[in-house]
């Protein structure tokens, strides 16, 4: 209990100074603050047409003409089926093709592949990540995250704080019902073996910034337990007091099915699992199985692969790679 309670003291002691709301970052002062420091935002997207266009759109509108905050957007197009790319292009972003970046590197999949291949492709030092499914994205949602990090050398890590409501085939707000699989598996990891990080309202949201130096020293894990990964491991590298989060306000986004989210569970799972065997926190004879049986309302049944894949530090490949 005396362990426990002292995590809890470290929680709320990390929380006031590092938390903030994103009107306490206005973009005149972040502007001042910028001088020459160069900003790239990343969005990661995967037939996302619907929404993909009018988020570069606000991007370039508000924080490209108005105000000179961002100095590159790039859409990492994760194999789209549809017109995302044409649609980002069109916006005014740079859209590479996420098997373009690093080809001669034997091709992965998911989130977490593209989110590494938009890193090395980008040159900013500082770097905002994006989800491209965003259907109330506003410029704050970048200026916001961007503000702790030009206020403050010593933080190297903001992530989004924000209400995730979750909106029902009828049409019927569930406020407050976004985030399944935070509340069902990411925080009950995260309280069980990383109390330092309880504090982190939305640890597996997809908004977040860092300073391009950080990020290139840790893996990205391939598929969706990405921001799980890049949590557990930047609090290792570079401890609570070099973190941050700021509340964006609301986030309104597409949702998953129940199966794709179980899949996702196992994702998270596995990522964490890795970090406690890395870390000598677990030990043993064989790895879990990477297998989920998973059964349809229709008596059909599907053998579904959870297996996540690393890419390693972008910092760690040789200067021929990354050419």
């Amino acid at each position: 209990m005396e362990t426990d309670l002292r995590a809890l003291a470290r929680v709320q002691d990390w929380y006031g100074p590092h938390s903030s709301v994103a009107a306490e970052w206005p973009v005149e002062a972040l502007l001042r603050a910028k001088g020459r420091t160069a900003v790239s935002v990343i969005l990661p997207a995967r037939d996302e047409e619907r929404t993909v266009g009018e988020i570069v759109t606000v991007l370039r509108r508000d924080l490209v003409e108005r105000a000179p905050l961002v100095d590159e957007i790039i859409v990492v197009d994760s194999n789209s089926t549809d017109a995302t790319a044409a649609r980002a292009a069109a916006a005014g972003a740079r859209v590479v093709a996420q098997g373009a970046v690093l080809s001669h590197l034997p091709p992965l999949s998911g989130k977490g592949e593209a989110l590494w291949k938009g890193l090395a492709a980008s040159s900013g030092d500082l770097i905002v990540f994006v989800d491209s499914d965003l259907r109330n994205f506003g410029a704050h949602f970048v200026s916001g995250l961007l503000g702790p990090l030009l206020a403050d050398n010593a933080i190297q890590f903001v992530k989004a704080a924000y209400e995730r409501p979750f909106t029902g085939a009828d049409g019927v707000l569930w406020r407050g019902g976004g985030g399944r699989v935070t509340e069902l598996v990411a925080r009950p990891l995260i309280n069980m073996f990383w109390p330092e990080l309880a504090g982190f309202v939305q640890p597996l949201g997809g908004e977040y910034a860092a300073r391009r130096a950080v990020l290139e020293r840790v893996p990205f894990v391939t598929e969706y337990g990405v921001e799980f990964g890049l949590l557990v491991d930047l609090l290792e590298l570079v401890g609570l007091d070099a973190m941050a989060q700021v509340d964006l306000g609301v986030r309104a986004h597409g949702h998953q099915a129940m199966p794709a989210l179980g899949r996702m569970a196992g994702q998270i799972m596995l990522t964490a699992w890795s970090r406690l065997e890395r870390q000598g926190r677990v030990l043993s004879a064989t790895s879990p199985d990477r297998r989920l049986l998973q059964f349809g309302l229709d008596g059909q049944v599907d053998l579904v692969d959870m297996s996540v894949a690393e890419r390693p530090p972008l910092a760690s490949l040789a200067v021929e790679d990354v050419a």
